[in-house]
């Protein structure tokens, strides 16, 4: 009995281990990179489409998109299920954890929505609609002038910077890598400063792109 058990559960351990780890690693990293050549907004257009919009080879582009979306449909199947066979007992349970916990289930809805907002108008859209990239001129124009989309793209990176920096502490609970109590609030506090660190990139390229609107 205690086998089959252990066999029923080995496929879920196994889903769950896989999403952490194409979160972590493709996304996670190319996010950090993504936010820091976002950056370039401070030099200037120029700077900002050779650092964001501007790829060596096509290849390097396909390879790209490879990269980032196929593990940001991984992880999206797995994140739909963890919400629809999950629930959260924060009523019962007021702990910090826990409080944690429905954030990070929170902020994967906010994300979601953004994600499918950012992509669409500033990946897709641009290049099969208009035939090119986004441009310097357009997005930062909308960041200045538009105010939803300025709130949409400063609340959606808030959720971002929670969301991934949240899932490095998830990560290295769930391998294994933090089991003690004071490792985990040694971890916590991190996570936090992750967090910080991600959401001061953010809002710095949004800050400028929004200085720097013709």
């Amino acid at each position: 009995m205690a086998t089959a058990a252990a066999r029923s559960t080995a496929p879920v351990f196994l889903r769950a281990r896989l999403a952490s780890v194409l979160s972590l690693l493709p996304l996670g990293v190319w996010t950090v990179v993504h936010l820091w050549h976002n950056l370039a907004a401070f030099e200037g257009a120029d700077a900002w489409q050779k650092a964001v919009t501007v790829y060596p080879h096509p290849l390097a582009q396909l390879a790209t998109l490879v990269i980032v979306l196929l593990p940001l449909a991984i992880h999206l199947a797995w994140g739909l299920t963890r919400l629809g066979t999950t629930r959260p007992n924060n009523l019962r349970y007021a702990s910090f954890a826990n409080l944690l916990y429905i954030l990070q289930r929170l902020s994967a809805v906010g994300v979601l929505l953004f994600l499918a907002a950012h992509i669409w108008k500033a990946a897709l859209e641009p290049r099969l609609v208009e035939g090119h990239a986004e441009t310097f001129a357009s997005i930062s124009h909308e960041m200045h002038f538009h105010t939803p989309t300025l709130v949409v793209y400063l609340l959606g990176t808030l959720g971002v910077s929670y969301h991934l920096a949240n899932g490095l502490s998830s990560f290295a609970m769930g391998w294994g890598l933090a089991t003690s109590r004071r490792a985990i609030e040694k971890l916590t506090i991190w996570s936090m400063v992750a967090f910080a660190i991600l959401l001061l990139m953010s809002w710095g390229a949004i800050y400028g792109l929004y200085m720097n609107a013709a």
